[in-house]
């Protein structure tokens, strides 16, 4: 008789345990990077993914292709989860109508021009999709769980194959009139400097992402035959296959060729940051991004920089971001998190 109740009571606890967690509402966090493909779910709530999946996209890939490998990507980790998916949260690598919930274009990816992907998620889905870019995205990431919390302002810089930086102001997400509040990257630096991918000469992005760190590197490479060993060394001396993880690389190993041109681009990425501090004067920014995770020496030089630049008696707070790659698939599940009332 004991034994027969104990089974019977640990029958109830699993059907107990298993009506809860079918009432769980998920959210589902999809980050369309220019290279990657990234998707996870969490309980709304909660601060921790249960579940995420990642793939590479390969070469000569499509908009459709993209969308249609995410979807596999979400039903697939949907399958595993109990519960009921209530939102969905977007991060896209590109530029973004946020309000309308529309892909403007994807500067790596052909096909995302004009895309409704708020409309096409919400149909594919079934419940409400919020989209946003992904600089917005990380900011809010970093925001809710990285190392900007507790802090009301905040300004997040990425620096990577780009430049680009989002706003939370007020404890919100701050996006500008036109949707594009945070383009650091496109702030001019230099009017007669480098050709931006934007047509402009000089913005702060031609002269301090991962391509101009390398395009530099070369310069100088070719110009001095005898400077960088180490950094030559790194790819059997044809230069022409120089990167900025390269060039970052000698520089860490002491190369001075190398540190000198990871220095120019930090002195350019503080100068750029010291003119948003002096705007709108943020409680913290934090750098993130392939290139911010060059070192201590990198970060020490933006804050030199920023410092230099920055009225007397404005706080220049600069730090690495905390949640590294992963920023925007957070932020996707903050944005999912904001649709829904969590009971």
């Amino acid at each position: 008789m004991g034994s027969s109740a104990c089974r019977l009571c640990s029958s109830a606890r699993r059907v107990s345990e298993q009506r809860r967690l079918s009432k769980r509402q998920l959210v589902l966090a999809l980050d369309f990077g220019g290279t990657k493909l990234s998707a996870a779910v969490a309980v709304a709530g909660e601060c921790h993914w249960w579940a995420r999946r990642q793939v590479l996209s390969p070469p000569g890939v499509d908009a459709r292709y993209d969308f249609e490998t995410m979807m596999s990507l979400a039903r697939a980790l949907l399958s595993d989860q109990e519960g009921r998916l209530a939102a969905a949260g977007v991060s896209f690598g590109g530029p973004v109508n946020a309000a309308e919930g529309v892909v403007l274009l994807s500067h790596h990816i052909p096909g995302w021009e004009n895309v409704p992907l708020r409309d096409w998620l919400q149909s594919a889905l079934g419940v409400p999709v919020s989209v946003d870019n992904d600089a917005n995205a990380a900011a809010l990431g970093e925001w809710c769980f990285g190392a900007g919390q507790g802090y009301d302002s905040l300004l997040y810089v990425t620096v990577s194959t780009g430049i680009g930086g989002g706003w939370i102001v007020d404890g919100r997400l701050y996006r500008g009139a036109d949707g594009m509040a945070g383009e650091i990257g496109h702030m001019v630096i230099q009017p007669e400097g480098p050709l931006c991918v934007c047509g402009r000469r000089g913005c702060l992005e031609a002269i301090a992402c991962g391509p101009a760190i390398a395009r530099r590197a070369r310069e100088r490479l070719r110009a001095e035959p005898e400077a960088g060993k180490p950094l030559r060394q790194l790819v059997d001396g044809d230069v022409e296959r120089v990167t900025a993880e390269h060039v970052s690389r000698a520089a860490e190993a002491g190369d001075e060729l190398a540190q000198q041109v990871l220095d120019e681009a930090a002195r350019a990425l503080g100068f750029g940051i010291s003119g948003a501090i002096t705007l709108m004067n943020p409680q913290r920014v934090v750098v993130g991004g392939g290139v911010a995770k060059a070192g201590e020496r990198y970060l020490e030089v933006v804050r030199g920089a920023a410092r230099a630049n920055t009225l007397p008696g404005m706080r220049v707070d600069i730090v690495s971001a905390a949640l590294g790659d992963d920023a925007p698939l957070w932020g996707a599940i903050a944005l999912a998190g904001e649709l829904i009332t969590v009971p």
